[in-house]
C-alpha cells in the first residue's frame, strides 16, 4: 500500500450519514458503516480529529427560522453533535478503534472538555478524537467549528465528506452540466459562493493556510485513497490554486 501524505487531519460529516437511507434519526447500521470507512484513515496510521454535524437530529438554524429563538435553537443543535459523537464513540470502539470525546459544552461524567493540548496528545497516542459541541456558541456551523479545531490541533488538511466527488459550479444533481473543480483557492471558494462550506470556516482556512479536500464519503478505498495523495476523485482547496 502507498505511503499516507497526510499525518494529522479534520475529518468533517454530515449528521445525515448516521440516520440512514431517510438521513433522520440514529440507524445503528449506517453509524458502523461510518465508522468502518473512517476506519481506513486510522488504519494508515493516520491521526484523526473529527467533526460530526447534526442535522439528523435537528437543525438550529431551521428551528429559528421557524420562530425559535436562535440562541436556543443553536444551543439544542450542539446537544445533538454530543448524541452523534456518542454513537459514533461506541461504533469505533465496537471495531477496535480507541476513540474519546470533547466537546465545548461541559458535560461532566459524560465526555471531556476541549482542550487543545490534550487533544493533541491522545492523537499523538494514536487514538481517534471526536470533537462534538460545536463551537460552543450560537451563530456558528459545525463547518466553522471544523476548520476552528482543525486550526487548534495543527491538522495538515481538511477533509469534508460528501454525496459527491468533490465541488462543482453547480448542485451536479439538479444540474447535470455543472463543472467539477479539481483544484480551486479558498479565495475563488469565497467569491464565488460555493456552498459546500460556509463563509467563515473558507476564511479561517484561508488566513491559516489549511487545504480543504471534498470527496464523496461512503466509498470504500475512497479515504484511503486521499491520505495516500490521489485526489482524482476529489477536489483540492487550497492556498495556491
Amino acid at each position: 500500500m502507498a505511503e499516507k501524505v497526510l499525518k494529522r487531519v479534520l475529518l468533517k460529516l454530515s449528521g445525515e450519514l448516521l440516520g440512514g437511507a431517510g438521513g433522520q434519526g440514529l440507524d445503528l447500521a449506517a453509524i458502523a458503516a461510518v465508522a468502518e470507512r473512517v476506519r481506513e484513515a486510522t488504519d494508515l496510521g493516520v491521526q484523526v480529529g473529527l467533526v460530526v454535524g447534526a442535522g439528523n437530529l435537528f437543525r438550529g438554524l431551521g428551528a429559528s427560522q421557524r420562530g425559535m429563538d436562535r440562541c436556543a435553537a443553536d444551543a439544542m443543535g450542539m446537544l445533538a453533535t454530543v448524541m452523534n459523537a456518542m454513537a459514533l464513540r461506541a461504533a469505533f470502539e465496537s471495531q477496535g478503534v480507541a476513540a474519546d470525546i470533547q466537546s465545548a459544552i461541559a458535560m461532566t461524567g459524560l465526555v471531556e472538555p476541549f482542550d487543545d493540548r490534550r487533544a493533541g496528545a491522545l492523537l499523538d497516542a494514536g487514538r481517534l478524537v471526536l470533537f462534538a459541541g460545536g463551537t460552543g456558541h450560537p451563530f456558528f456551523t459545525t463547518d466553522t467549528t471544523a476548520a476552528l479545531r482543525a486550526c487548534q490541533i495543527g491538522a495538515d488538511a481538511i477533509l469534508k465528506g460528501t454525496k459527491v466527488d468533490g465541488i462543482y459550479s453547480a448542485d451536479p444533481v439538479t444540474h447535470p452540466q455543472a463543472e467539477r473543480y479539481a483544484r480551486i483557492s479558498h479565495r475563488e471558494a469565497l467569491a464565488q459562493r460555493l456552498g459546500v462550506m460556509d463563509s467563515a470556516a473558507f476564511s479561517l482556512c484561508m488566513d491559516n493556510r489549511i487545504p480543504i479536500i471534498v470527496f464523496r464519503f461512503g466509498v470504500p478505498g475512497e479515504l484511503a485513497r486521499l491520505l495516500t495523495g490521489d485526489l482524482s476523485s476529489a477536489t483540492l482547496v487550497d492556498a495556491d490554486a
